[in-house]
């Protein structure tokens, strides 16, 4: 029995490379394979649509195993994240009341914004510090007191040995959010040794945070987002051991605090390829004990394409977000809840959160399973297709002065926030999709009542901006003020379906110019079809519409739509759906509206908003 079985596959031949391509290349009828298969990535590399045992061969990825140098398939060899949440509060009696609530509900680690370092008791009060990670944020002038209070709670909790914690130390906060220019360098190095020599007695307290999930949220590439991460650890790295510090003093020390978003496998790959990068920087300054050379990550889901409209779609963004950290073997992990753009998140929303992991734990048991994506041909080839492209970006960084240096002179600010408007422009025009908002909305949604914060952060920081600020900018924020503005008019425009001729045809037309003005928050009109376009014209008069599509083929267009146009005559906007041949000639005919896929949805939409809500 067990011959027949190893013997199964011979009834298959293999398929070489060259044998597929050409089969795929019939398949594809003289188009382009390159422009039709292969995918190039915002990263600036290729993913080709396949990939084979022989094109990970020579990967020295697949080299060691988990918890080996160079940890690109994890640092530990469980997969046991820790389940953090961020506790927002007014006090600190409230915080400590919240945080002693999820303790009972499965949370692992806790996040607190502290304001003062009379604050720390009270927080933690009740809390039994080995059972918890303890993860502290706060105002950058304000570290060294906290940090001060925590060391001298957990001596007096007799739990230095047992705490895992961190104080996110981050001077460069403020350059960031609020476009403050310059770096006092030899400043952060003073308060950096500092902290250090302060958290000595607690092995286990990280202060020096790398907090590039900023940048995601700022709207940076994937390879933006690792690569300044990995130049801000070196630079933590250079600067303190240049201080005298010992590279395992300052590398066990670090906290990377990372973003996730919904580019599932990229995901992945990323976290693979920031844990291998950064223990072969780490190497170079020859610690006494490689181990901390172990990059310590929390992944928080991604802000930047959360939305107001349609704001359950959030979940589904970050449950695949989630997924991906889990997979790609991160340290802990926290979920930003579905309701944050638009308001504080509220009991439910929390809950929510709370539960996407613990669905992936005790449910899916990803917590059982250390690398499960190691030895795929597809994501070793993502992994290394990344690590090059963030190291080169780190190369860059380094080479012309470090990444303080960059930070003081606007220059990572510049190349995020380029990126961030590069990626509203791909929203604009649905090369990126953001599902309810650029695509399939619900059109019957009204979101405005509901808005009661603008999704900014709860710490009270001043919002004002210097020039070399992130933008901070949510992908969706530009459809939202589209809509925002419908809401607000005195009367909501109509759209009119005017669908006639081929039925197919009209129907995925209408669908379509349904999807296209519905982002705008228009009521649509849809109808089963029309004899004649002034059968259809009528109608759309009597609904009193605003905006009359035709929907038909565009063998029909060059027909319909002259005469459509001329009997409307002017009381309501035309549009052809579609860009048929004959565009020029319609055109020529007086009609100068066309809604298609190649079309910027957002500026047309504007341009809509601009004649029919100005009425």
């Amino acid at each position: 029995m067990a011959d027949n079985k190893e013997k199964l596959f011979d009834q298959f031949p293999e398929t070489s490379y060259d044998e597929w391509r050409a089969k795929v290349e019939v398949d594809l009828k003289g188009a382009d394979f390159n422009k039709k298969l292969v995918w190039r990535t915002n990263e600036g590399f290729e993913m080709q649509p396949v990939y084979r045992a022989e094109d990970i061969a020579d990967l020295k990825t697949t080299e060691s195993l988990p918890g080996q140098f160079p940890y690109v398939r994890g640092t530990r060899t469980d997969n046991d994240w820790l389940c953090r949440q961020d506790i927002v509060a007014d006090s600190a009696e409230e915080a400590n009341a919240i945080a002693l609530d999820v303790l009972n509900k499965g949370i692992t680690s806790l996040g607190f914004k502290v304001k003062e370092a009379a604050q720390i008791p009270v927080i933690l009060k009740g809390i039994t510090l080995s059972a918890v990670e303890i993860n502290i944020s706060c105002c950058p002038g304000k570290a060294i007191e906290i940090a001060q209070a925590l060391v001298e709670y957990i001596k007096g909790e007799n739990a230095c040995e047992s705490f895992r914690g961190s104080i996110a130390y981050n001077p460069l906060r403020r350059n960031f959010r609020h476009g403050v220019e310059g770096v006092d360098q030899a400043s952060v190095v003073a308060d950096a040794c500092k902290l250090l020599d302060i958290v000595a007695p607690v092995p286990a307290l990280r202060c020096l945070q790398v907090d590039c999930g900023m940048l995601a949220n700022g709207g940076a590439y994937i390879y933006q987002e690792l690569g300044y991460a990995l130049a801000w650890g070196s630079a933590w790295m250079t600067a303190l051991t240049d201080a005298g510090k010992t590279p395992d003093e300052v590398a066990s020390r670090i906290k990377f605090d990372m973003c996730v978003s919904s580019n599932f496998f990229m995901e992945i790959a990323k976290f693979r390829a920031a844990r291998m990068l950064w223990a072969q920087i780490v190497e170079q300054y020859k610690p006494q004990n490689i181990d901390c050379a172990k990059m310590m990550v929390c992944a928080t889901t991604s802000r930047f394409n959360q939305t107001i409209y349609d704001a359950h779609v959030n979940l589904l963004r970050s449950q695949t977000e989630t997924f991906s950290a889990c997979v790609g073997g991160v340290d802990s992990i926290a979920v930003t809840p579905f309701d944050v753009p638009y308001q504080r998140p509220d009991a439910f929303s929390e809950r929510i959160a709370r539960n996407q992991q613990f669905l992936l734990k005790e449910e899916s048991h990803m917590d059982k399973v250390v690398d499960p994506a190691g030895g795929s041909y597809y994501v070793e080839m993502l992994t290394v297709s990344i690590a090059k492209e963030a190291w080169k970006l780190f190369l860059d960084v380094v080479d012309n002065g470090g990444f303080f240096a960059a930070v003081a002179e606007g220059k990572v600010q510049a190349a995020v926030n380029e990126s961030c408007a590069k990626r509203h422009s791909d929203v604009a025009r649905r090369k990126e999709i953001l599902l309810g908002t650029n695509q399939y909305p619900n059109i019957n949604e009204f979101a405005a009542e509901k808005i009661k914060t603008t999704g900014a952060c709860h710490c009270g920081c001043a919002a004002e901006k210097g020039p070399h600020a992130l933008a901070m900018k949510r992908a969706a924020t530009d459809f939202e003020e589209l809509r925002l503005a419908t809401e607000a008019a005195a009367k909501r425009p109509k759209v009119f379906m005017l669908t006639i001729g081929n039925l197919a045809m009209r129907l995925a037309r209408a669908q379509f110019s349904t999807n296209f003005f519905g982002c705008a928050g228009y009521e649509i009109i849809d109808n089963l079809g029309f004899d004649t376009v002034e059968a259809g014209v009528d109608a759309a008069l009597e609904k009193g519409a605003d905006v009359v599509v035709l929907c038909s083929s565009d063998d029909e267009y060059a027909e319909l739509a002259p005469a459509a146009y001329k009997y409307l005559n002017g009381r309501a906007e035309f549009v052809v759906a579609g860009a048929p041949a004959c565009t020029e000639e319609l055109k020529a005919a007086g009609i100068k509206d066309f809604v298609h896929v190649r079309c910027n949805v957002l500026d047309t939409l504007r341009d809509f908003n601009n004649r029919l809500l100005n009425k």
